[in-house]
């Protein structure tokens, strides 16, 4: 088998799809919307600012690498010598597309007829049964169509989806936003009562898991406002010059009377650099309070402790 040094790795993994197609083959090429292109080979492959998703699949990425595995069928050495091979005759250049518009319509992956698979899935990563199933009823998470995905959705202020975040449901570890998702509407739970304060997650499993952690101590986890962040949140290299997160800015915008966040991110470098980053650009009038998870990286590591799940299974560690 072919060996190629962790640099010309990296410098293949830099190779977007739409650079790629541009230079290689442009007749794939085909304009969609402003700034967004599909493939003649496959009209529900999208590109657009700088992603593509394969909505009949339920797949996507970034890359060119990524593409050639994931739709081409190529092994990981094959599409590596691909991208090499037509590099070398012809350095590629280097194309941008065009900013997309602003409030692109959300394409919700289509509905699968049950959500056995979800709720089997969900109940495994050690998720209350009674809380998922409210979730479902209110259409906050639901199964897709053939790859048995979940896809977890987030709504505005006028009860219209804006966001939908899609998992796989198997060890694929497979994680995307639908196409046209905004990261300011993402998946939250709302309290039933005016309450003061609002958690603040990486991850919808995290906010789930955090949910089933109350009910497990009898308290009222639809009584609190949970809100997560759809990915982990990156400052800037300098922190004081960091943005607060679009979900939380939003939230905040919209909720006046919250005067109390409180940070739940994962145990991990990037966790905690998230949470000083948050703590020291958040207005002066947040009570601002750190609560990790006390076992594991995350929530969902925690609750599956608690409950006799082998979360470490995951990590490729057994007990």
């Amino acid at each position: 088998m072919a060996y190629y040094p962790p640099d010309v790795i990296q410098k293949v993994k830099e190779l977007d799809l739409y650079t790629y197609l541009k230079n290689y083959e442009p007749d794939e090429l085909v304009p969609f919307s402003r700034g967004t292109y599909m493939t003649r080979t496959h009209d529900s492959l999208k590109i657009s600012n700088g992603m593509w998703y394969w909505f009949s699949q339920g797949v996507g990425g970034k890359t060119a690498l990524e593409y050639l595995i994931r739709v081409r069928d190529y092994s990981f050495i094959e599409a590596v010598e691909i991208i090499l091979g037509k590099s070398k005759i012809s350095p590629p250049i280097q194309y941008k597309q065009k900013e997309k518009v602003q409030n692109v319509r959300l394409l919700l992956p289509k509905k699968a007829s049950d959500n056995e698979q979800v709720i089997k899935y969900l109940v495994g990563r050690g998720i209350d049964k009674d809380i998922i199933q409210e979730c479902i009823d209110n259409d906050l998470i639901y199964q897709q169509y053939q790859n048995n995905n979940v896809v977890f959705v987030g709504y505005d202020k006028f009860k219209t989806p804006r966001y939908a975040g899609v998992r796989a449901t198997n060890s694929s570890r497979y994680m995307q936003d639908a196409y046209g998702s905004h990261k300011a509407f993402s998946f939250k739970l709302d309290s039933l009562d005016k309450n003061d304060s609002v958690h603040l997650f990486e991850s919808a499993i995290d906010l789930l898991s955090y949910a089933t952690l109350l009910k497990l101590d009898n308290k009222e986890w639809y009584n609190e406002n949970l809100l997560s962040l759809a990915g982990v949140y990156q400052p800037a290299k300098k922190i004081d010059e960091s943005k607060i997160p679009l979900a939380l800015n939003y939230y905040l915008n919209q909720n006046q009377n919250i005067k109390k966040i409180v940070l739940h991110f994962d145990n991990d470098s990037a966790g905690r650099i998230a949470t000083m980053a948050l703590k020291t650009i958040l207005p002066k009038q947040y009570e601002v309070v750190d609560d990790p998870p006390k076992v594991g990286k995350d929530f969902n590591d925690f609750l599956c402790d608690r409950v006799g799940i082998n979360y470490k299974k995951r990590y490729g560690k057994e007990r």
